[in-house]
């Protein structure tokens, strides 16, 4: 039986005090020795990759089979060791600059292809290695050190990304919230596919509290929903608020009011193939809605490699060569004299 102090290295954790990565190295360290029971994997049989940034020093605290990469690479790496070890558990560290900016293009087709690797985006909404440059999803209007007079480019939202990559999983957490991050990263190494979980962290030095208007802990109730597969869509803090469907639009209602009950409420169905709703929840931003959090999507589809092997089976059930010399004697062929 593996624990989590399996899963620790010798090395120093050189992030900030009070660093949201801190919170999901713990998470991850924590889930790894469940999945390696659920699964009857060794610690051999897990793999963390990244890119460039704050928290791509992750697979230096992790021990298991690591490889740090460079800047917006982690997704191709990444699928690199799925396709070639496609038993190996491979968790993708990256941040919303690695991932979204120069990483843009690898991250939707790995989506695409729904290859399955397990993707940690930490999102929060500044480049903190690099020193507070504005990142693609940094609000509209921040003042950065790039952006002295606000940026004005309209931000990535990365729950959208990935759902209109058909993506199959989508989840997004607190770094505050151990315990949802923890239920997000097992499911995500359950899924048969690409999975991505969004970590909205803060950094304290570059852009504190960039989430706290929703994820503050005086506020956290009132302005983040955690979304259950087969719950009706309830929060706040008395539990009072909920969320239903009008002509295609989501709205926020009251319980009680003008005779709603939770009869009245969305229900979670985070296994719908259909994006639409899918799509909604993930657009939702503060003040007007909750901010939607836990497992969004989980779909099941088609996984890369399992397709690449059928394929090859395929091709290998009818080949009509069946040895080296047959396929040098094949087709056209010149004696030399």
């Amino acid at each position: 039986m593996l624990t989590q102090q399996d899963f620790k290295t010798d090395q120093e954790v050189r992030w900030c005090p009070g660093c949201g990565d801190h919170a999901v190295l713990a998470a991850l360290q924590r889930v790894l020795p469940v999945v390696a029971e659920k699964l009857h994997y060794n610690k051999e049989d897990f793999a963390v990759v990244s890119g460039i940034g704050c928290s791509s020093r992750l697979p230096y605290y992790v021990n298991a089979y690591g490889f740090h990469g460079i800047h917006g690479r982690a997704t191709a790496i990444s699928t690199g060791v799925k396709a070639a070890n496609p038993k190996i558990s491979t968790w993708q560290i990256t941040g919303d600059g690695d991932a979204l900016a120069i990483g843009g293009n690898h991250f939707i087709h790995a989506i695409r292809r729904n290859i399955d690797i397990n993707i940690l985006l930490f999102n929060n909404e500044i480049y903190g290695l690099t020193k507070g440059q504005y990142s693609p999803t940094s609000k509209f209007g921040s003042v950065t050190k790039t952006s002295p007079y606000g940026t004005i480019e309209r931000p990535f939202n990365p729950g959208e990304l990935v759902i209109g990559a058909r993506g199959t999983f989508f989840a997004r957490t607190l770094d505050g919230d151990l315990k949802l991050t923890q239920e997000c990263l097992l499911e995500e190494a359950l899924h048969n596919g690409t999975s991505v979980t969004e970590m909205l962290l803060n950094c304290v030095i570059f852009n504190d509290g960039t989430h706290s208007h929703f994820a503050g802990r005086d506020a956290r109730a009132e302005k983040t929903i955690v979304l259950r597969h087969g719950e009706p869509m309830i929060f706040g803090a008395n539990r009072d608020k909920g969320l239903a469907l009008d002509d295609m639009k989501l709205k926020v209602v009251n319980l009680g009011e003008n005779g709603i009950t939770d009869k009245d409420l969305l229900v979670h169905d985070a296994t719908e193939p259909d994006t639409a709703i899918h799509m909604l929840l993930a657009a939702m931003k503060s003040p007007d809605f909750p901010v939607a959090l836990g497992i969004i999507r989980k779909v099941q589809d088609a996984e890369y490699n399992q397709k690449v092997q059928e394929q090859a089976n395929e091709v290998f059930a009818k080949r009509k060569i069946t040895t080296i010399t047959e396929l040098l004697n094949s087709g056209e062929t010149w004696e030399v004299k």
